[in-house]
């Protein structure tokens, strides 16, 4: 018997659109009993549409319920060894392990049969909560309540968790008030127009996929605010007079692709300065010169897919940057050459991974796997269930710190990528612990559930591109800033 064929790729918009009409026919066609059956009985492809057994070349899924990799007799000899020249970074990793191994002892003295568990309710209720009411420690986020309704709704589509039509009808009101008059939307009412911002609330509307959220976006006015802030050389200021980075380029191709707005001109030099963020390393910075950083990578990288240009990157080096990104003892991942751990890395570098696949098959390689993303997925699980959970609900960076909603989206996102492998001919799943511990897939590009981007795609599509005739600006006389702070 051959083996199975590799995934077949074509655009996205095709991807997604016959994923999403396909379910529209399995709706008319299936029975109501058929249509309640179990993932063992239906079969997912690489973006998470649900379909008929006869359509897929095959389904596997593995539970993992051997031994932990953390729990092997050798997981010690991963541990960080200085060669006897102690930095101020040694120090700090070498804490961090004790920690995390302090960690894996207790649960091994209390788990006679490890099998990690998802903390599911406990998850759920703090996110709940937090939709409706945030504490004063929230307070420093004003600038950034998009990003919250987006974090606690994508948290909540992944757990599987329905999002009453009242509270998502509140949201959408909500962020009505946060578009801004000249297009775009702010960090909160009344506030400027901002790419971050937009961004987040773009998916979390369109995670809500109604009528009502998708009318919320006016796209003629954010295509004035996308060229509002494009600058000659490709790139893109996060506001109108703020700083350049590789994340605005993102957020741009992101938020224009799904609500159909990206004309001729509007991304027409923005691949180059793109690859002009890939260094020596590997990975992309956020502005040309700088150190690679797996934000601004995964930013880069989603960009350039989007836009169709991913060949364009020297993506040899790029896999072997991020591969290595992935910590030894810990299994999680860190942001930069010798940094720490840290949970929401999950999504940002193991997300790199499906794009990589994506890209490297379109680019002729032909021994990629069948069954496995390009790192070691069950570390990364293990990694999550064991030390970023918090019993009371919410998940974190790492042991000792704090839970937010930053990192319970986050860390979701990654444990999704890492339980999901294929596409609509080859769909493969494997999940650490407990069947239950099971997300739904995530879409490595947008970050929100397929199906709800195959929804938007549709929508969107059937509106016609807003007229443009613009083209860049003219070169300036003085340099953009070049701020690369991730935290503005």
């Amino acid at each position: 018997m051959s083996a199975p064929a590799l995934p077949r790729y074509g655009s996205l918009e095709q991807e997604l659109v016959a994923g999403e009409q396909m379910r529209e026919q399995m709706r008319e066609d299936a029975p109501a009993a058929s249509r309640a059956a179990s993932s063992l009985q239906w079969v997912r492809w690489t973006i998470g549409q649900p379909i008929r057994g006869q359509h897929c070349r095959i389904s596997i899924m593995d539970a993992v319920t051997t031994p932990l990799r953390c729990f092997s007799e050798g997981h010690a000899a991963q541990m960080f060894a200085d060669d006897g020249v102690e930095t101020v970074t040694s120090v700090e990793q070498k804490k961090v392990e004790r920690t995390i191994e302090e960690v894996f002892s207790v649960y091994k003295q209390i788990h006679s049969l490890p099998q990690p568990t998802l903390l599911r309710e406990q998850h759920y209720q703090y996110l709940k909560k937090g939709l409706r009411h945030l504490s004063d420690a929230y307070e420093c986020l004003d600038a950034s309540r998009p990003w919250l309704c987006f974090w606690i709704l994508h948290s909540l589509e992944l757990l599987e968790e329905p999002i009453p039509s009242a509270v998502a009808s509140d949201v959408c009101q909500f962020l009505a008030r946060c578009q801004t008059p000249t297009g775009g939307f702010a960090g909160g009412p009344g506030q400027h127009a901002h790419l971050a911002p937009t961004y987040a609330a773009v998916n979390a509307l369109c995670i809500i996929g109604t009528e009502e959220s998708y009318g919320i976006i006016d796209r003629e006015k954010l295509l004035d605010f996308l060229w509002s802030v494009k600058q000659p050389d490709g790139s893109f200021v996060m506001h109108v007079g703020g700083e350049v980075d590789i994340r605005s380029a993102y957020c741009a191709a992101s938020v224009a692709s799904l609500t159909n707005i990206v004309t001729p001109t509007l991304f027409e030099t923005t691949p180059t300065w793109i690859l002009r963020c890939q260094n020596w390393e590997g990975g992309l910075s956020g502005v040309p010169g700088l150190e690679a950083h797996g934000g601004y990578t995964f930013c880069g990288t989603a960009a350039l897919v989007i836009l169709g240009k991913e060949h364009m990157l020297d993506l040899k080096a790029l896999l072997r940057w991020v591969v290595s990104r992935q910590m030894r003892f810990e299994g999680g991942f860190q942001g930069r050459c010798n940094k720490l751990v840290d949970g929401c890395y999950s999504f940002w570098q193991a997300g790199l991974l499906p794009l990589l696949h994506r890209a490297l098959f379109k680019e002729g390689e032909s021994e990629l796997s069948r069954q496995r993303w390009m790192f070691e997925q069950q570390a990364l699980q293990e990694y999550i269930l064991l030390c970023c959970q918090n019993p009371t609900g919410g998940l974190l960076d790492k042991p000792g710190k704090s839970r937010d909603f930053y990192h319970t989206c986050y860390c979701l996102s990654g444990l999704s990528v890492a339980q999901h492998f294929g596409n609509m001919d080859l769909h493969h799943e494997m999940i650490v612990g407990r069947e239950e511990n099971r997300l739904a897939p995530t879409h490595p590009i947008y970050n929100i559930c397929p199906d709800k981007v195959a929804r938007a795609l549709q929508h969107f599509h059937r509106l016609p591109v807003p007229e443009d005739t613009r083209q860049a600006p003219p070169p300036r006389a003085g340099p953009a800033s070049t701020s690369a702070d991730p935290r503005s």
